[in-house]
């Protein structure tokens, strides 16, 4: 059986009576090309265990049994188990566990199924829970390395340097925990259902300690929050939520250039360094 061809997709589904659920975010894989290269770019060997997030058919997690020692694959729907006993049946190296990885405690999953073995996150990430999932995998601190597939533009947003576009709250925070990197793009023809954007693989390597020290982790995220929940502002307006009431609008603008930067800056323009750096003039100037 050939799990990425769309015949023996329809076949299996056909005979289980699955029907794809738009609210769960359901798109397989329809080109083998793509899981066998998440999977070869995972990092994942005999020497380690894979953790992966909504297996679908099996196509990834049937690549990744043949890496790894052993696989967990985590899924919502019930109605995909049967399908995946039929596809997996194959492999016997796999456990599939029922779960939501926005509920389920990871740290305490990949201790009970992997010990203290090294272990390697993959996932196919519906766009709805891309974010959430992303910051619950490296909450967890129990991967060597987080590889997933989003839509193109979140990868964009993920790798996005400051000043850019795509340059987010959520760069920032990716930045601070880990070292990402784009590895390919899927174009959206390699999926059914076809969806209307293209994916990209992104490789997360989390971090043993952020890039630059930051004095207060609270503050630091709080501020950065602020200066993107209004992008259209200037980072002075923006950080009014925040620090207004404590510093009023002249101390923040007065906080904002004695860190070197133009008082009309806005926070797009700003790095991890430059926040951090901020974050420590404020936080002197709150507590004094």
């Amino acid at each position: 059986m050939d799990l990425c061809n769309i015949d023996d997709i329809r076949a299996v589904l056909g005979r289980h009576g699955f029907r794809f659920s738009k609210s769960l975010g359901q798109n397989f894989l329809t080109a083998a090309w793509v899981p066998a290269r998440i999977a070869d770019s995972c990092g994942v060997d005999k020497t380690g265990c894979a953790l992966e997030v909504g297996p679908g058919m099996g196509c990834l997690t049937e690549q990744l049994s043949q890496r790894a020692d052993k696989v967990c694959a985590i899924e919502l729907d019930r109605a995909l188990f049967p399908v995946l006993e039929e596809t997996l049946a194959h492999c016997d190296n796999i456990e599939i566990v029922q779960g939501d990885v926005l509920k389920c405690d990871l740290a305490a999953i990949c201790r009970e199924k992997f010990g203290d073995a090294p272990v390697y996150a993959c996932a196919n990430l519906p766009y709805y829970i891309t974010t959430p999932a992303i910051s619950a995998l490296l909450a967890s601190k129990s991967f060597q390395a987080i590889t997933v597939m989003v839509q193109k533009e979140v990868a964009e947003r993920i790798c996005a340097p400051a000043g850019t576009s795509a340059y987010s709250a959520f760069s920032i925070y990716i930045d601070y925990y880990a070292d990402a990197e784009i590895l390919f793009d899927v174009p959206r023809n390699c999926f059914v259902p076809q969806p209307k954007v293209d994916s990209a693989v992104v490789r997360l390597t989390p971090r043993s300690a952020p890039p630059v020290p930051v004095c207060d982790e609270k503050l630091f995220f709080s501020l950065v929050k602020a200066a993107f929940g209004q992008r259209r502002k200037t980072l002075a307006n923006a950080l009014s939520s925040v620090l207004g009431g404590a510093l009023g609008k002249e101390g923040i603008v007065k906080l904002i250039t004695d860190c070197g930067f133009d008082a009309r800056v806005r926070g797009e323009k700003l790095s991890l360094a430059d926040y951090a750096a901020l974050t420590e003039l404020a936080h002197q100037r709150l507590n004094k």
